[in-house]
């Protein structure tokens, strides 16, 4: 997933919500002249688009400053003079007064809230300002009461990377149709498939606490740190897949290299041709909804591939295989114990398609695409 990955992007919402610390606060703030990729947005929702908000907020790539796009299409970098009288900003702009809105060469998201705007913040940091972004599946959230979703993109000289994301949460039914070399749409979503996600949930035993009212569903690792979802739920399943391949070899296929993996001393060590490539300690139930910690993945196109796709195995409940990955979704998800909430994603979109967590990429499951001849976006909210 070249540009963008959610192993590297989703880490800087999880400790608080703040991506970035760019700029120094005595420098006034620039506004770039509109161009770029024309994105539009299509109100399929049922409600109102004086009722629907668009913002689209990322870090410009030329500049590496961090910003907004206007209403008159201009990306103006952030300052802290954004922060109206409430202490935030008013970066929404109504999709009502919106037709296209151009994405320049920027690494970002763009935020969709119904029936107000969501509440942005510039902050101050040690090296300059940054912006502090809604974070969903936190109660004190200034914007937790506020239904919205986003996806997620980065538009560059090479082409346009985009994806809808459930990494942190599932807000919103929306898809993303991107034309360009060719015209691809991707994880729309079924019919009903809003009120089908929060109802299966709330059945699922262990995942009910997940489902947040009628404004969301968090992820079960963001349910962890809330007291909300058991923190050894997976426990049961790590401890069996180490006792297995104790004694048993895994022979995994990791970015097009070959590799032979097996428990030596507390360690899964993963060899080629005898030598050791990677080792990764026993993760915990958080580590493997995370896919961090124990699992992190580093971009090194060794270590980085084997943990995901560990990961990825723990995350479907296929890790017992002892050949992986395995590609076949239809063997995903098999047991009791497994990543649910991912699940429940995949089944309620039309091509199977979703970003349950953050190695979903392994084996094309995430809900992600890209061209390298964009020539426009479209961002489709569908009915809830």
């Amino acid at each position: 997933m070249p540009n963008l990955t959610r192993r590297n992007l989703i880490r800087g919402a999880i400790g608080g919500g703040i991506l970035g610390a760019v700029g120094l606060t005595a420098i006034p703030q620039m506004v770039h002249a509109a161009q770029g990729l024309p994105l539009k947005i299509v109100n399929n929702t049922g409600k109102s688009s004086d009722q629907i908000w668009v913002h689209a907020v990322g870090t410009h790539l030329s500049t590496g400053k961090m910003g907004h796009i206007k209403k008159d299409g201009n990306f103006a970098e952030i300052a802290l003079s954004d922060n109206g009288s409430n202490g935030y900003t008013s970066y929404g702009i109504r999709l009502s007064e919106l037709n296209t809105l151009p994405l320049a060469t920027l690494s970002g998201r763009v935020y969709i809230s119904i029936g107000e705007q969501l509440k942005f913040k510039v902050v101050g940091t040690g090296s300059g300002i940054g912006l502090q972004y809604p974070a969903g599946w936190v109660t004190s959230d200034p914007s937790y009461n506020i239904v919205h979703d986003f996806m997620e993109f980065t538009n560059n000289d090479s082409g346009m990377y985009c994806n809808t994301t459930m990494v942190d949460m599932f807000g919103l039914p929306m898809y993303i149709t991107l034309a360009g070399s060719k015209t691809q749409s991707i994880a729309r979503y079924k019919d009903g498939a809003r009120a089908k996600i929060f109802e299966a949930l709330r059945k699922q035993s262990g995942f009910e606490k997940l489902v947040q009212g009628n404004l969301r569903v968090i992820a079960p690792g963001h349910g962890i740190d809330a007291g909300l979802f058991s923190s050894t739920y997976l426990d049961g399943n790590i401890n069996a897949r180490w006792s297995q391949y104790s004694s048993q070899t895994m022979t995994m296929t990791a970015n097009q290299q070959q590799y032979t993996g097996k428990i030596e001393g507390s360690k899964f060590v993963f060899r080629q041709n005898g030598a050791i490539k990677a080792s990764f300690a026993k993760p915990t139930t958080k580590d493997v909804f995370f896919c961090n910690g124990a699992l992190v993945s580093p971009n090194d196109g060794v270590s980085g591939p084997i943990a995901a796709i560990l990961a990825a195995g723990l995350n479907r409940g296929v890790l017992f295989e002892t050949k992986q990955p395995i590609t076949d979704p239809s063997k995903f998800y098999p047991g009791s114990i497994a990543n649910h909430y991912s699940r429940v994603l995949h089944e309620n979109t039309v091509d199977g398609k979703a970003y349950g967590f953050a190695y979903d990429d392994v084996c094309e499951q995430a809900s992600y695409i890209q061209d390298n001849a964009p020539k426009n976006v479209t961002l489709t909210l569908q009915p809830f």
